[in-house]
């Protein structure tokens, strides 16, 4: 398939990052719970009562084997964040990070300055009078397809060498593998995956899945304690925080994500309409189409070329619909043949011929029925093909 060529140059990097960059190293993903395997951790529901959060005060303050002790660093002094990309997402994450008493900064392509006055935040109309406030934590809202550009138009210099990059794109490998090649090799990269947005988390963030990676972090000092601090933003929120590779999150992502886009783009060209009879299935389908196509095809389009695993999905998807079309007519087939021999005289042909005759008379074999017109119309033998296809 041609996508799929194309999926495999896009990412060809995958596998190459690390190999051309021999200083840079990359931390394996670890769960907090660092005593059970990471298989039966990853999607563990992560709450307020779990050892997570003196995990995170120990770890912040460097002393991850102090896990029990109770400490306040993490309340103490409040972090630095700067948004890069501040549309409808960008503004939403803030006004999580703001209710935990952080401060904002925020750049984007537009001006978004009278916003920020009203909440509290400081707007900056270039990159580098961001990056001269020199944040502890970088986080890049932009769109998937602008990424890389934004990125590179940072002026890392201008930052302090401990900076922490998070992301909150829905592919997570392409980011890592950029901000891996991008960043000079002290920056701490944290890639992350909010699993809702300004509709689904309107009254609240409590339970919503918040996926990360801590790609590139020190085991303990300032960063560590900031990269913590971080983090404890989403889960204070009430988060569910979901510890994962990137490489298992864009598996996922494409199994679920991907497909409820698709889905609601193809059900968007059917035009649905509410009805007097609404069942609450069909309800629901309305209301993924509606919530896909309030996103931008870009999101969409994103999804599926900076994801290696979409191409694969689109495939499947195409092979379980023809498998569902092919038991439908041939079953339809088969009671249509039965009806037809037992129930309906065909002008000519004799009764005691009528069962073996009737296939070559109306029906092509069940195999070749695809669409409802191969229901349609008797069939006719080469010979008399051939004279209508001269006559006309």
């Amino acid at each position: 398939m041609a996508s799929s060529s194309i999926h495999n140059l896009v990412h060809s990097k995958d596998t190459m990052h690390i190999a051309t960059r021999p200083k840079i190293t990359t931390l394996p993903t670890k769960n907090l719970f660092s005593s059970m395997p990471m298989r039966h951790t990853r999607s563990a529901k992560l709450s307020r009562s779990s050892p997570t959060r003196p995990a995170l005060r120990a770890v912040a303050a460097g002393r991850p084997n102090a896990a029990r002790e109770p400490l306040n660093e993490l309340e103490e002094s409040p972090i630095k964040i700067a948004i890069i990309g501040f549309g409808n997402f960008g503004q939403f994450i803030a006004g999580g990070i703001k209710r935990q008493g952080h401060i904002v900064l925020a750049t984007s392509r537009s001006d978004y300055s009278e916003y920020c006055n009203q909440h509290g935040i400081q707007f900056f109309q270039s990159m580098d009078a961001i990056c001269e406030e020199q944040p502890d934590v970088v986080l890049v809202c932009s769109s998937i397809l602008s990424t890389e550009s934004v990125l590179r138009a940072v002026p890392l210099h201008k930052l302090k060498p401990d900076t922490i990059f998070a992301d909150v794109l829905s592919v997570k490998q392409f980011p890592r593998n950029l901000l891996l090649e991008v960043l000079p090799s002290g920056f701490g990269i944290v890639c992350t995956h909010p699993m809702f947005g300004p509709e689904s988390g309107k009254h609240g963030w409590n339970e919503l899945p918040f996926v990360y990676d801590k790609v590139r972090v020190s085991n303990d000092g300032m960063q560590a304690r900031r990269c913590a601090q971080f983090l404890s933003i989403f889960e204070r929120e009430g988060c569910r925080m979901v510890e994962m590779s990137c490489e298992e999150h864009d598996r996922h992502a494409a199994g679920s994500q991907f497909i409820t886009h698709t889905i609601g783009r193809i059900l968007s060209h059917l035009e649905l309409e509410s009805t007097p009879i609404n069942t609450r299935g069909y309800e629901t389908l309305l209301k993924l189409t509606e919530n896909t196509i309030s996103d931008s095809f870009d999101l969409y389009y994103g999804l599926f070329m900076y994801n290696v695993n979409a191409s694969e999905q689109i495939e499947n998807l195409d092979r379980a619909f023809e498998i569902v079309k092919q038991k439908l007519f041939g079953r339809l087939h088969d009671i249509l043949r039965k009806q037809i021999v037992e129930r309906v005289p065909m002008q000519g042909v004799p009764a005691r011929g009528r069962e073996t005759n009737i296939s070559n008379y109306f029906l092509a074999d069940a195999g070749k029925i695809t669409t409802l017109s191969h229901f349609a119309s008797p069939a006719q033998d080469e010979s008399r093909a051939d004279e209508a296809t001269l006559s006309s």
